[in-house]
């Protein structure tokens, strides 16, 4: 097998405080009560209240960010910009997002990252993309975080893929996972395609993108 060394991406929850994500996704627990929100950069408990749950796209984009430069804006900095570029619309039912070609042109506008939309992927492209060392953000049930259980649906959530190893396992990292081994976590490549809604996009950290451009919404406190 062709595999390549799985990258060594830090994890980062699209939540403040990881212990507080089991009760938030399976006990009702309020993620407004979050005693760390502050950190997220959200301007009030009642912003991070409203968007926290959507924000997986923007933790897979700061794990990815965090890797290559060791540092980057807050989740909502992060926002900020995503918005800015339309790639979530938020209106009387709710918020859609993360849409996947706005969010394209943000990264590579935003951050000098060049990324690619993947309206279909299959496990093979998967494989391919990860064997070529590209980051992939991948559509997954957010069921991925029990894994013993078989999703009621696939896709609707995103993880970052971080490669796999010599047996074939695809290691990814979850931001909303429930416990460390959910957070950072690996599946043979069949299991991982009981989850797989067969999109997402692959970052290529390695390629040179234009410099970024005035058109890009300024981010909010930086994080280290």
């Amino acid at each position: 097998m062709n595999s390549r060394p799985v990258h060594t991406v830090p994890v980062i929850t699209q939540y403040a405080s990881p212990d507080l994500v089991n009760a938030i996704a399976y006990q009702g627990h309020d993620p407004g009560d979050d005693p760390a929100w502050a950190t997220s950069g959200a301007r009030t408990r009642e912003e991070y209240r409203t968007w926290c749950r959507h924000l997986c796209g923007m933790a897979c984009l700061q794990m990815a960010l965090r890797h290559r430069d060791g540092h980057t804006p807050t989740l909502f900095g992060l926002l900020d910009g995503a918005r800015h570029h339309g790639a979530y619309i938020e209106n009387a039912d709710g918020i859609k997002g993360l849409i996947y070609a706005p969010f394209v042109q943000y990264v590579r506008a935003a951050h000098g990252l060049a990324a690619t939309v993947h309206p279909r992927l299959s496990m093979d492209e998967l494989l391919g993309l990860l064997d070529q060392g590209h980051l992939v953000m991948a559509s997954v049930s957010k069921g991925i975080r029990t894994p013993d259980q078989d999703p009621p649906r696939r896709g609707g959530h995103l993880v970052l893929v971080r490669g796999r190893t010599p047996e074939g396992d695809l290691v990814f990292n979850n931001p909303s996972g429930h416990t460390t081994a959910s957070q950072e976590a690996a599946l043979p490549a069949e299991r991982f395609a009981d989850f797989f809604g067969g999109r997402g996009i692959d970052l290529d950290l390695r390629a040179h993108t234009p410099a970024p451009s005035a058109d890009s919404a300024p981010a909010r406190t930086s994080a280290n």
